[in-house]
């Protein structure tokens, strides 16, 4: 019998339980994902919602940012889109990547 590996089980978990390996099962924040949190919510006090997840797997290279907020109002989704880039400037400099999506709540 062949000895257990995480490489040979990542197929059968995935579809046990539906998530990418890299989803981090417990629920607190990285310090990366608390930081770009609180400038977020800082530039955008209207936020009604703010969401950071570090998609790297905990190195703090890549993230996504889910944002609702009224400031996105009247604005096309790429100036959106720049609003948050100009928030996290010095932030996206230590950064591989970035997905970003935004939103106006809906009332």
């Amino acid at each position: 019998m062949a000895a257990w590996s995480p490489a040979a089980a990542a197929p059968l978990l995935r579809r046990i339980r539906g998530l990418p390996l890299h989803h981090r099962m417990f629920a607190t924040q990285t310090e990366g994902e608390l930081r770009v949190t609180q400038i977020l919510k800082e530039k955008f006090p209207q936020a009604t919602a703010i969401k950071v997840t570090d998609i790297s797997g905990g190195c703090g290279a890549m993230y996504e940012i889910k944002i609702e907020s009224e400031e996105f109002k009247e604005k096309r989704t790429v100036q959106q889109h720049q609003m948050v880039n100009q928030a996290l400037k010095e932030e996206i400099k230590e950064m591989h990547g970035l997905r970003i999506f935004t939103s106006v709540p809906k009332r």
